[in-house]
């Protein structure tokens, strides 16, 4: 299959520089364009999102993935930034977007990444619908599972933990703004259609949070349940299309 990908770049904060890949339709203006945000320490090259990218912009939408400050091909110091920081930098997306190609009605997440976009959402006028893949329902949770993994990260101001394989140092205000966000709080004050998508078989994320979602969201929210699916959405070889499907056929109607 044809793929149009464009890798860029764009600044944000201290002129720190922000990496992404814009996936773009094979022909045609796309149908629309959608930011897509990534996990906690994963990168915009994790498989399940370049899949769904590739697909979505196989069915006529652009989508911009991209990395968080400090992960993958992004500049700066990960152990520095907070869940705020991931908010910021997914507003810089969309930023880039309006001022070079074209205002983002979509936003897409994945974990901890849908947690910013329901953030985000919000303070982005061009955004129409927000879709949480395997998203938590609080912030909290994450705090919690990081300082079992290292108790120093609160004892000693940071520590480090490993996650995927890769070692990461985390500093306490990560968790104290991880654990003084009320997510419960935003998902409210959405009014935006929300897709969430959710499997029983998240092995990272109780699935009681992807219902906790639904019921906490102010606006219409569907819910689509990824039966046997793992939390990477790597277990299951046609999971990617399946998704990206799922996504389309759900925006159209609010993208009319």
């Amino acid at each position: 299959m044809q793929r149009n990908s464009q890798r860029v770049k764009f600044s944000i904060r201290s002129g720190i520089t922000l990496a992404g890949i814009l996936e773009l339709p094979p022909a045609g203006e796309p149908r629309s364009f959608a930011v897509f945000s990534h996990c906690f320490t994963c990168t915009k090259d994790l498989k399940a999102i370049v899949r769904i990218s590739r697909r979505l912009a196989a069915l006529g939408f652009a989508v911009l993935r991209f990395d968080f400050t400090g992960l993958g091909d992004s500049q700066g110091d990960f152990s520095a930034t907070t869940f705020l920081d991931n908010v910021a930098d997914l507003e810089s997306a969309a930023a880039f977007l309006t001022a070079e190609y074209r205002a983002p009605e979509l936003l897409i997440g994945h974990s901890l990444g849908g947690a910013a976009s329901i953030v985000a959402a919000q303070n982005l006028p061009s955004v129409r619908a927000v879709v949480n893949i395997a998203s938590p329902a609080n912030t909290l949770h994450l705090a919690n599972h990081l300082v079992r993994l290292n108790p120093d990260i609160e004892t000693a101001g940071a520590g480090e933990v490993v996650i995927g394989g890769q070692r990461h140092l985390i500093r306490s205000t990560m968790i104290e703004v991880l654990r003084g966000h009320d997510h419960p709080a935003s998902l409210r004050a959405l009014t935006l259609p929300l897709l969430v998508m959710f499997s029983p078989a998240d092995e990272t994320l109780p699935f009681r949070h992807g219902w906790d979602v639904v019921q906490a969201a102010g606006g219409p929210a569907s819910f689509i349940n990824l039966d046997g699916a793992d939390h990477l959405l790597v277990n299951q070889p046609f999971i990617a299309d399946y998704v990206a499907g799922l996504i389309s056929a759900w925006v159209v109607r609010y993208l009319a």
